[in-house]
């Protein structure tokens, strides 16, 4: 077991040329990596012998050059670039599933996540509406958390160990019903890299966004870029704090536009 943090890499949406996206609105575009980039970032790791781990490698923190690599939503082209990009360099990673997108416009079907399962990448929970855990009552909370694991197992046919909050909010509660359902992670999207003296139910995970650079890319990697990234981002959940989830989506979305 290495005394080295690892970094975990948190992607969504891959942007192939001719296809539509998922979903259009600003906030989440600048979550979506054109194919090309995420290529050169997995060519990156391979030439610089950085190892890409999914989760359940990463938290035996083992030594050497490691990242994880993790994906949220279930987007189809998590089968149709992802999977194989990834497969080229020889790298691994988590893909956490939203169940209720399922067979969607965009999205993996069942059938599909159970192929990508069976290429060897493993499956995670990404809940079953993509609400905000910590705005959610306690029979909601169970609800996505608990039934989200159940039906992913009875599509892959294995155990579901990995769950990932949406929007990565997460507190206490949802840490505590996570525990309870059998998951051995809790991923949020607090920006530090995790190690051996990590909570487990209060993964870091880093988003790497349409505008990072191959160079702020290896900084991730390697951690270097992680204290100017935490400050950034103290402040972005101070606001959150304040004005709840609500008005500050609505506030950054009106943002992003002007911009």
């Amino acid at each position: 077991m290495s005394n080295r943090p690892i970094t975990f890499l948190m992607y969504h949406e891959l942007e192939i040329a001719g296809r539509s996206l998922c979903r259009s609105e600003q906030g989440y575009a600048r979550y979506v990596l054109p194919e090309s980039t995420f290529r050169d970032e997995m060519n990156y790791l391979k030439k610089n012998a950085w190892q890409g781990l999914n989760v359940s490698e990463a938290i035996q923190y083992p030594e050497g050059k490691t990242v994880a690599i993790t994906f949220d939503d279930g987007c189809e082209t998590d089968l149709l670039a992802a999977a194989p990009i990834l497969r080229e360099n020889g790298l691994n990673a988590t893909f956490f599933i939203t169940c209720g997108w399922l067979g969607t416009r965009g999205f993996l079907s069942r059938s599909l996540v159970k192929e990508l399962s069976a290429l060897g990448f493993e499956i995670g929970s990404h809940s079953m509406t993509h609400p905000y855990l910590t705005d959610c009552d306690d029979a909601m909370l169970r609800h996505e958390i608990v039934d989200s694991k159940a039906e992913l197992e009875q599509i892959i046919g294995r155990p579901v160990e990995h769950f990932s909050c949406p929007g990565g909010r997460c507190d206490a509660r949802v840490a505590a019903v996570g525990r309870d359902a059998g998951y051995r992670t809790v991923a949020t999207s607090r920006t530090h890299a995790n190690s051996w003296k990590t909570d487990g139910f209060a993964l870091g995970r880093v988003a790497i966004l349409r505008d990072t650079s191959l160079a702020q890319f290896g900084a991730i990697c390697d951690g270097s870029a992680l204290p100017s990234m935490r400050l950034q981002n103290a402040i972005r959940n101070g606001a959150k704090q304040i004005l709840g989830n609500s008005l500050y989506d609505r506030m950054r979305s009106r943002l992003l536009r002007r911009n």
